[in-house]
């Protein structure tokens, strides 16, 4: 989902410097809720104990970021509800400007956002196909006629079996 894709507070909330995340040395990955340890190397533990000391908005801004997470991964839209109004009313304590325009999107979407976890919906498929075609143009570029690149856009994503003689 878009919506969590592009929010990870170590790339995209501009209140944190980029400086200030090389600094603590985060950049390869966010830092988990702190009763979810599991999975944490040693350094990233350390990391995420110094966050929490001293820079107390990435440290809140990553734990507001894995609750979200935590509502996509919900089984179904009754959890799902639960965790993404309890998310709702934390994001819209925050402080950070980025985290509240995020929330206020989630609120005006709540139930689109409820009814796509308790389907399982994802946009998973349509990405699949969109990379597809961008590869296949790349692949055609310097055809002479454009309905040659579009009939091979089609052939592509068709999933047509084609045989060639001689190859298995």
């Amino acid at each position: 989902m878009y919506l969590v894709a592009g929010f990870c507070p170590i790339s995209n909330l501009s209140f944190i410097g980029r400086a200030e995340v090389y600094r603590l040395s985060l950049e390869p990955a966010c830092p988990k809720k702190e009763y979810r340890s599991e999975g944490l190397t040693e350094r990233q533990v350390l990391d995420l104990g110094r966050i929490a000391r001293e820079d107390k908005r990435l440290y809140r801004a990553c734990l507001l970021k894995e609750r979200l997470r935590d509502v996509f991964k919900a089984t179904g839209a009754a959890a799902a509800a639960e965790l993404l109004d309890s998310w709702l009313r934390s994001a819209s304590r925050s402080r950070a400007r980025e985290i509240k325009e995020l929330s206020k999107k989630a609120r005006r979407h709540r139930d689109a956002i409820v009814r796509a976890v308790g389907l399982g919906l994802s946009n998973a498929r349509a990405e699949a196909v969109s990379n597809k075609i961008k590869l296949t143009v790349r692949m055609g570029y310097g055809f002479r006629n454009v309905d040659n690149l579009i009939a091979l856009v089609m052939l592509r994503c068709s999933n047509l079996p084609i045989e060639l003689p001689g190859r298995l």
